[in-house]
């Protein structure tokens, strides 16, 4: 393959408790390469799932989304981002609750940090929720892609995805703050 064949990609990573919830919103958008389920932010090297639910690992569940830069920018996967989540929230999220679940930023350079600090400044300025705006954002560490039942879980397991995301209430509260069709 030439040099000129090749298309540039970056790497964004964002917790937003629950990863089978997170795939979804960013694996439709144009631009989106690749979007995995995994844990990063903990100290064990290859967490299982049910270590990293035990709360012992320190691990977020995050999504890792590879993507093209020419056709979507990191602002706009920030804004995806904050759409899916309750940013007041730092002890889960919604019924997801543990150190696991937290929501968190990850950034894996200056500029991808500068940019989630001025977005969530302009989310904070925005009026928009009625508590303080508590997403840690924090440099990216190692990732660890979680079992392969977890990748792609919506499209996988549709009932059970449409159950679980419902009765999570993530849908109402998303609704609630951005309107009905914030997925």
């Amino acid at each position: 393959m030439a040099a000129s064949d090749m298309q540039p990609v970056s790497v964004a990573t964002f917790a937003g408790g629950c990863f089978w919830c997170m795939v979804h919103p960013f694996d439709q958008m144009p631009g989106v390469l690749e979007v995995v389920s995994g844990y990063t932010g903990g100290t064990t090297a290859n967490p299982t799932y049910e270590e990293v639910c035990s709360g012992t690992t320190g691990h977020y569940e995050a999504v890792q989304i590879t993507f093209d830069p020419r056709k979507i920018t990191y602002d706009q996967l920030l804004e995806a981002f904050w759409r899916q989540i309750d940013p007041t929230d730092n002890q889960g999220q919604f019924y997801d609750r543990g150190p696991s679940y937290r929501p968190a930023i990850f950034y894996h350079n200056a500029q991808q940090r500068e940019l989630a600090e001025q977005s969530k400044a302009r989310l904070k300025a925005s009026g928009r929720f009625p508590a303080p705006i508590v997403v840690p954002i924090l440099p990216a560490g190692q990732f660890y892609p979680a079992e392969a039942y977890h990748q792609d879980f919506y499209q996988t397991h549709p009932e059970h995805y449409q159950r679980y995301r419902r009765a999570s209430g993530r849908d109402i509260f998303l609704a609630q703050f951005w309107g009905p069709s914030s997925e």
